[in-house]
């Protein structure tokens, strides 16, 4: 059994993932990132971050990759669930193979690899599950109904989590991220234009795509090393909070949100994306 502390980090092909690898890796963590494209993962491999490929839709490849893990260190200590993307577009609008494919992503391949991990963590008594949701899982977006009930679920589910492991010396921590400069919001941006092209709500799409570009812009966008920071002390430290809202106007959405009637709420939220 190897006597560091070993973490497997999820989506880490660039962005917050990629940092917290490195993050992870520099604290001294054997750290394992996966990705479906290793080649994306070449500099961290450089620096001495474990990489392989790991596909969160196909239940073989993850239940290899745990397998691969525990073979090789007999332990895992941190298991970070970063993996996860943005699908934007009208409810109606945005087909259903897609949503499905949201979810699989998003909320059931983060509780497949919790499920493989627990065993382990389990048996020796401790270990960490870092699941990335959003401030999205607090607060909601027109023409984001999909991501979002995806990010809702991730909170529910963690929640619910905590207490269930708290017996067994396992930490359940909640990372919610504000807007962050990543590739995430491109591919956010282009599936609701595209969604929404010569529809009902092409014009809608144009004015929530102009706002969502606010978070590429340093102002408003914090960058993703900031939430790997955030991460790596909810990995370290002796005592984590159940959840960290990180990035520039995280806490205080996560607050409006708390205290502000639905209906204010949805007239300050239509306002910003008018």
């Amino acid at each position: 059994m190897s006597d560091t502390r070993v973490a497997l980090v999820t989506g880490a092909s660039s962005g917050i993932g990629e940092e917290t690898a490195r993050l992870l890796h520099g604290a001294g963590f054997t750290t394992y990132a996966v990705a479906r494209r290793v080649d994306r993962m070449a500099a961290l491999e450089g620096v001495g971050v474990r990489t392989f490929a790991m596909d969160l839709t196909d239940d073989a490849s993850m239940v290899a990759g745990i397998n691969r893990i525990v073979v090789d260190q007999g332990r895992i200590d941190v298991l970070v669930n970063n993996a996860g993307y943005g699908s934007y577009g009208a409810v109606e609008d945005v087909p259903i193979d897609e949503a499905r494919r949201q979810f699989e992503v998003n909320v059931f391949g983060l509780a497949r690899l919790t499920q493989l991990v627990t065993p382990t963590m389990r048996d020796q008594g401790a270990g960490r599950i870092i699941n990335v949701s959003s401030i999205g899982g607090k607060f909601y977006e027109p023409l984001g109904a999909w991501y979002h009930a995806t990010k809702f679920a991730v909170e529910g589910f963690s929640d619910s989590l905590r207490l269930e492991l708290a017996p067994f010396g396992i930490r359940v921590v909640i990372i919610e991220p504000g807007p962050t400069i990543t590739e995430w919001n491109t591919i956010s941006r282009d599936s609701l234009v595209e969604t929404s092209r010569g529809g009902a709500y092409e014009e809608r799409a144009g004015r929530v795509r102009r706002t969502m570009e606010r978070g590429d812009t340093g102002w408003a966008g914090t960058q993703p090393v900031v939430v790997a920071r955030k991460i790596l002390k909810a990995a370290t430290t002796s005592h984590p909070r159940a959840r960290y809202p990180v990035g520039r106007g995280a806490g205080s959405i996560v607050l409006a949100r708390r205290l502000m009637p639905d209906r204010a709420f949805d007239a300050m939220i239509s306002t910003m994306y008018r």
